[in-house]
């Protein structure tokens, strides 16, 4: 494919991340897949030139670009003046998703093509603010898309798999080729969906599930015996669980699926509440 940089209307930082989705067809295959109604709700995280607004703004009632970038956020609402496009010149870490909807609204989408670089941190903000998303659909590495998606007992499996599968269902659905981008990446990309729960369906202490995850993957090459130590509670709490649990602890972490997770952490829970 041949790159026609004319269409580029400000120079990619590489400072920022900056990948401009360049090919047409790519960006119609994301917006087709939403399956927009007019009552959507869209928030595009780093719209850049404009490739996926373009085609998402004809479909919905309303569209928050967040743009990082200033120049970029000043050229997007003179390319696409419309009372329909909000451009927020704002990080997206630092945006309030309360602030975007008013009281009894849907839930917004999110979509986004993301600096690489951000993508954990993006990702994991994101799963903290769910309860005002309804799904994120998201240009990614196409290792991290792998990593979300993956299932236990694979070298992919981890603490970016756990968490994503436990607040919603991740989906790749479709890789993309560098050459779709300007400048050029030097990696393959892949379009990821997750579909948040309205309502988790475990009953469990969340933060202590997140903690345990986190502790047990920080020792993944350790069983769940010697992973667990590092628990940051007294060591008399720390070795009842360990001693008084009923959990196959000779299991390494990327063995247990998210409901095995769920079944440790109320068990420690309980261990924990009976003193």
């Amino acid at each position: 494919m041949s790159i026609n940089t004319s269409r580029i209307f400000v120079k990619p930082k590489k400072s920022l991340g900056q990948n401009f989705l360049i090919d047409d067809n790519i960006a119609k295959k994301i917006v087709a897949s939403l399956s927009l109604s007019t009552q959507d709700v869209i928030v595009e995280i780093g719209p850049g030139e404009g490739a996926l607004t373009k085609f998402i703004i004809e479909k919905v009632s309303r569209l928050i670009a967040v743009e990082i970038d200033s120049v970029v956020a000043a050229e997007l609402m003179r390319k696409f003046s419309c009372e329909k496009l909000e451009v927020i010149n704002k990080d997206i870490l630092d945006l309030k998703f309360s602030e975007l909807t008013d009281k009894g609204e849907k839930k917004i989408r999110l979509v986004g093509n993301i600096p690489y670089y951000l993508t954990s941190e993006i990702l994991f903000n994101t799963i903290d603010n769910r309860s005002y998303i309804s799904d994120f659909t998201v240009m990614i590495q196409r290792e991290v898309a792998q990593r979300i998606a993956a299932k236990r007992g694979t070298k992919s499996y981890g603490i970016l798999s756990l968490l994503t599968q436990f607040y919603g269902k991740p989906e790749i659905l479709f890789n993309v080729s560098a050459n779709c981008f300007y400048p050029k990446p030097t990696v393959t990309s892949a379009v990821v969906r997750i579909v948040f729960y309205d309502e988790l369906p475990y009953s469990v202490d969340e933060d202590l599930f997140r903690l345990i995850v986190r502790t047990t993957f920080g020792k993944r090459r350790k069983t769940l015996r010697n992973g667990l130590k590092f628990l940051p509670f007294d060591e008399d709490v720390v070795q009842k669980i360990i001693g008084s649990i009923d959990f196959p602890l000779e299991k390494r972490p990327e063995e247990l699926t998210v409901e095995e997770f769920v079944d440790l952490t109320n068990k420690i829970t309980q261990i924990i509440e009976n003193g």
